[in-house]
């Protein structure tokens, strides 16, 4: 099990998103967290692929590229020209394992991680069949979207469920959290098995940021 903190740039000022990178690097953390939106898998739309090319060769951490897109087999190796690291994709925005599976195939081509996640009511049993092949499971505990909302706790189990599947196949593939991440559920979420933790509104904007990571750990 990992200790990695991914600080959110969905929570981050746009208008100095090349300091607020800066500071998560100074920070300490391992990952650097890209939420790409397309206004049709969820509602709104974020980050474009520009910015992640404008800004993910001026760090040193994993830019890890989470896509709420409606078509990921079309979109995940654009992300992958433009510098991430890692792409996470939807389970329900494929129709199949097979199809999920075709994706992965494509990033791990082009050298890039691949990662899947599952939304708050969508079960562990949908990503089962591809832990053996994701570098990553990313565990949604808000609905996505938007940043800000409420930690869910079902989240916990799904983490518990993933951990043991993972440790007794020994896959090499981690666990991350996103929504409703602070100092407390994040440790939850650590006790629960998670190795990385995705935070915004948490990190962001204070004054603290420092010690806020440290926290998290």
């Amino acid at each position: 099990m990992k200790n990695y903190v991914s600080p959110s740039l969905l929570a981050a000022d746009k208008a100095r998103l090349g300091e607020e990178i800066k500071l998560a690097e100074k920070a300490g953390a391992e990952y650097i967290h890209w939420d790409i939106m397309d206004g049709k898998f969820v509602p709104n739309v974020s980050f474009e692929t520009k910015t992640v090319k404008e800004f993910a060769k001026t760090h040193k951490m994993v830019n890890d590229v989470h896509i709420m897109v409606a078509d990921p087999e079309v979109e995940a190796p654009f992300f992958v020209t433009c510098g991430a690291d890692l792409v996470t994709f939807h389970i329900e925005a494929v129709k199949s394992v097979k199809e999920a599976e075709k994706i992965i195939d494509k990033l791990h081509s082009l050298n890039c991680k691949a990662g899947i996640s599952i939304k708050p009511n969508t079960g562990v049993d949908a990503v089962v069949p591809l832990l053996g092949k994701v570098d990553l499971v990313l565990v949604m505990s808000v609905e996505p979207g938007k940043g800000g909302q409420k930690f869910m706790p079902n989240a916990l189990d799904k983490i518990r469920e993933l951990r043991k599947i993972i440790d007794k196949n020994r896959f090499n593939c981690l666990i991350e959290v996103d929504g409703g991440i602070n100092d407390e559920t994040g440790k939850l979420c650590r006790e629960a098995g998670v190795d990385i933790l995705v935070a915004g509104s948490y990190l962001f904007g204070h004054d603290d940021f420092l010690e806020r990571v440290k926290l998290l750990r």
